[in-house]
């Protein structure tokens, strides 16, 4: 192949012009190539293909040295359809479509000349990306476009097409936003889109109400990377339709401050003999392994070699030809590990210099089988180079397996906590140089959701009438949308109480634990509504009967919903969860507490909000604590010494930005399987504090230097300096939270340079008392308490 000539710098495919069209299509070794133009899409069969290419209009194209055909054809082709005829040796030849193809007929059949500019909603050139300063800030929400819709009561009009996004105003029948007005409620900032480039596994001309025909696929199956997926639109058949319909997806999108990712499947071919590449240069865009067989690194039968340079070119073509025309603002890309290093570090040079400085790029960082690729981009060869990888090894930690019933901290597993607190600190200490580079997420699109996830490891699943699905099917046959509606998925859950569900409490906890870490959340659709796939692991062919979100559960489990979306507008409201260097999450982030199904983290961040940063005196940041609790029982937490008050930001009930209770004590108690957020409240000092006063004594008199150090005050640990003299005593004034039963403390002379006594000292406090006396004499074991008086007791 290295012989083979390319040419990275030409501009392939049809460049259409209202006075002609230019075709231009690298095919080094092939002895001649001609350009067929058509009038219509041809014929097709009942299988929706069309086979006959015989009979258009034919000129004959130009090879340049570097082995790119090319004709120019004279008028407006605007609506003509086009393939190339490759001729071969001894009188053999092919018809294929262009791989740069940006319009198609329906099922890729032809490829087609658009002006795409005809295709611009009104608006298109005013469209403008929601802002966003850095990838921490973003939420990502995983979607199939169909399964967004299709439901039967989701009230929408283009349902299971790219038109429904564009739907408005939608509620169901108590009044709850359905639609995109539940995404911008939400509050997530980006969507990812499974794939929507034209792939080949559903019959686009087949009826979308047909349910046993091919109308479903999650689309991980390329076929024309340029253009987008046909049965998303509403006329399949006419090739501007579909390119219009996106656009304004994207755009209803952008009005609602949301972003869009594409998800793009660069690693392989759906087909490779009939597919985009092998009919114009046999061999070439396919990697082989030593014995020259296709080599089968994606899982599916090839892969494409991404190292050679015209399909290097080809896949920075593509990108930026979806990100420029159609206003993408972000690429997901599958089985990134078959992307060569190189490939994906000029991605994210070249995209951010000159298209979009704050596109995201992220993606999967494995294989779906042995490669011989040597520079694959797996976790760590992402390090400073733009982009992110899926953080499976957080995903682990938080929930166990994939599949199966092994269990992570919010399942129920010990010894967890470490793995988890090195996720939320955005695995800089594992695998990511920022926590930028982490994509946070416990499920996606593959594998038991979140919800299936949590019965199967909680032995639930029979209970649930979870089903056995493989390709789409019930083991046996039979009826899939009968054995939906038989399944109880929610036969453990409370209807009146669902937040008390163990179940619901460990979905909640694990992305919880996502959204409250640094680094990219990333959910799937319809965590928030507690979306069942039924059992079914790998529902990339299962139909709607078992992919569709049921809008239905939105009212259903209103308290679910309403927790992720104050989890989110919290994470959106403080930078404190929005960290990416690293030595800023180094100096922000506290471990309090990493043991026995409880983690406490202190968080501090000078770019909190203006008013938790009061003038004074106040010696250090505002603080937060968040505190994740794993344990089934409750757990009392003792929280940092402060003066103020703590305001409660979420707890196993509710979450959002501001304040809902305030805790005046030295501890909290944090119920099982939950998650607590606390915000000091600087500008309300703590009430209701017992006073302890320390009377030190020497006979010497010689206290310079002296001083106290105490814990366990619930406001201010550490060094007290003896303030006062009274009657040759030195004295210090202690306070404790309410509460608090005793008070550690070491009289010490310096920094430790000297200490009373060898071992710590508690002072105790009665119940109900708030002002209380110790007198500790220099050299002598003991200290005395005095006995409260009766006008000490509160």
């Amino acid at each position: 192949m290295d012989t083979i000539p390319s040419s990275v710098e030409a501009k392939l495919g049809a460049v259409y012009h209202s006075e002609e069209t230019a075709f231009h299509v690298w095919a080094p070794t092939a002895p001649q190539v001609t350009l067929v133009l058509y009038e219509d899409a041809g014929v097709y069969n009942e299988e929706g293909k069309v086979t006959d290419h015989e009979g258009g209009m034919e000129y004959e194209m130009v090879r340049t040295p570097d082995g790119v055909w090319s004709v120019k054809v004279a008028g407006d082709l605007h609506g003509t359809y086009y393939m190339y005829r490759i001729a071969w040796e001894q009188g053999r030849y092919t018809y294929a479509v262009d791989p740069y193809a940006r319009a198609v007929s329906a099922n890729g059949c032809r490829g087609a000349i658009v002006d795409l500019a005809r295709t611009n909603p009104p608006g298109w050139e005013n469209d403008i990306k929601p802002p966003l300063l850095q990838p921490t800030d973003a939420v990502v929400y995983e979607l199939h476009v169909r399964d967004f819709s299709v439901d039967e009561h989701s009230g929408m009009k283009y349902k299971g097409k790219y038109k429904a996004f564009t739907e408005t105003g939608l509620r169901d029948a108590y009044g709850n936003a359905i639609g995109i007005d539940h995404l911008v409620e939400l509050g997530i900032t980006h969507v990812h889109l499974l794939p929507v480039f034209d792939f080949r596994t559903v019959n686009e001309l087949a009826d979308p109400d047909d349910r046993t025909g091919d109308i479903y696929n999650w689309g991980y199956d390329p076929q024309n990377y340029n253009v987008p997926e046909g049965s998303y639109a509403t006329d399949p058949a006419d090739p501007a339709v579909r390119i219009r319909e996106l656009k304004e997806m994207v755009q209803a999108l952008h009005k609602q401050g949301i972003r869009v990712v594409m998800d793009v499947v660069y690693n392989h071919t759906y087909t490779v003999d009939d597919g985009p590449f092998e009919p114009i240069v046999p061999g070439y865009y396919y990697r082989q392994d030593a014995s020259g067989r296709l080599s089968n690194g994606s899982g599916v039968g090839n892969e494409l070699a991404t190292e050679r340079p015209m399909v290097r070119k080809f896949i920075k073509d593509s990108l930026r030809y979806w990100a420029e025309e159609y206003h993408i603002d972000g690429f997901r890309f599958d089985l990134m590990a078959l992307i060569d290093t190189t490939t994906m570090a000029d991605i994210a040079e070249e995209l951010r210099r000159e298209v979009d400085e704050t596109i995201m790029l992220y993606g999967e960082p494995w294989t779906g089988g042995d490669s011989p690729l040597t520079e694959q981009t797996v976790k760590g060869t992402q390090r400073g180079k733009g982009f992110a990888v899926f953080n499976d090894h957080f995903r682990h930690a938080i929930k166990g397996d994939n599949d199966g019933a092994g269990k992570g901290f919010a399942t129920g597993a010990d010894w967890h906590e470490g793995a988890v607190i090195e996720g939320m600190m955005g695995s800089i200490h594992d695998f990511a140089h920022e926590a930028s580079e982490s994509v946070n997420y416990v499920t996606v699109h593959d594998n038991l959701n979140l919800w299936d996830k949590i019965l199967v490891s909680q032995g639930l699943a029979e209970e649930a009438g979870l089903l056995h699905m493989a390709e789409g099917e019930l083991p046996g046959g039979g009826d899939v949308q009968g054995a939906v509606t038989a399944a109880a998925p929610y036969s453990c859950v409370d209807p009146a109480n669902p937040l008390a569900s163990m179940a619901v409490r460990r979905a909640v906890l694990a992305n919880g634990i996502v959204l409250l870490s640094q680094g990219i959340p990333l959910l799937h659709a319809g965590d928030e509504l507690l979306r069942t796939k039924y059992g079914d692991h790998n529902s990339y062919r299962s139909g709607d009967a078992i992919n569709a979100i049921r809008w239905e559960n939105k009212q259903r489990f209103r308290a679910v919903f309403d927790y992720y979306k104050g989890l989110i507008t919290l994470r959106k409201q403080y930078p404190v969860f929005r960290m990416s260097a690293r030595d800023r999450i180094e100096q922000h982030v506290e471990v309090l507490r990493s043991s026995d199904q409880l983690i406490v983290l202190r968080l501090t961040e000078p770019e909190l909000p203006i008013e938790l940063n009061p003038p004074g005196d106040h010696s250090g940041e505002a603080q937060m604590v968040v505190i994740i609790n794993g344990n089934a029982s409750d757990m009392k937490v003792e929280l940092p010494p402060s003066p103020s008050m703590w305001g409660i930001l979420a707890d196993d009930r509710c979450a959002g930005a501001e304040p809902f209770a305030v805790v005046n004590g030295a501890d909290v108690i944090v119920p099982g399987l939950s998650i607590m957020v606390l915000r000091e409240e600087v500008t309300q000092p703590k009430t209701r504090l017992t006073r302890i006063e320390l009377e030190y004594e020497r006979d010497d008199q010689a206290y310079d230097g002296w001083n106290v150090w105490v814990w366990g005050t619930g406001v201010r640990d550490g060094r007290i300096d003896f303030t006062r003299l009274h009657n040759g005593k030195a004295v210090a004034v202690i306070h404790a939270a309410e509460g608090v039963s005793r008070v550690g403390c070491i009289v010490r002379y310096k920094e430790w340079e000297d200490r009373e006594g060898e071992h710590d000292r508690y002072m105790e406090i009665p119940p109900g008392v708030q002002h209380v006396k110790w007198r500790v004499r220099s050299g002598e074991a003991g200290w005395e308490p005095e006995v409260p008086r009766p006008d000490m007791a509160s």
